[in-house]
């Protein structure tokens, strides 16, 4: 078994004992199962799923370390299928599309692709 922990700024989201970590990180997706390789990864917002169980949270992205079948991962947010407030998910995606479509000068891209990413990651999330 891993033993997960995940915290964010207000604090431990989550901790315990999963058979499998899948997630995605700067350099694709990857799968962690007990004695795996150590691993330090940046995150990218993706659909964190832990265990056969098939459960799975909204990461906004962050970073992994992984050494001694433990998982720590700092994260600025990660939610739940039953935290998700899928209207408001929606409304951000909406947002992020309309700035992304307007292609204005004054329109950070790289900001609203971020925002669009993270929308469509808790949407997916709330779907599964």
């Amino acid at each position: 078994m891993i033993h997960i922990k995940t915290v964010t700024p207000k604090g431990i989201y989550l901790e315990r004992e999963v058979a499998s970590v899948h997630m995605k990180t700067v350099e694709g997706e990857m799968t962690l199962l007990p004695h795996h390789t150590p691993v330090f990864a940046a995150l990218v917002p993706c659909a964190l799923q832990l265990g056969k169980a098939d459960e799975y949270y909204a990461l906004s992205g962050g970073f992994l370390k992984f050494q001694d079948d433990a998982c720590l991962i700092l994260t600025d947010a990660i939610e739940g299928k039953d935290d998700i407030d899928i209207e408001r998910a929606r409304q951000a995606y909406r947002r992020a599309r309309e700035r992304l479509d307007k292609k204005d000068v004054n329109t950070n891209m790289k900001r609203a692709s971020l925002a669009l990413a993270r929308a469509i990651n808790r949407i997916s999330v709330y779907e599964k």
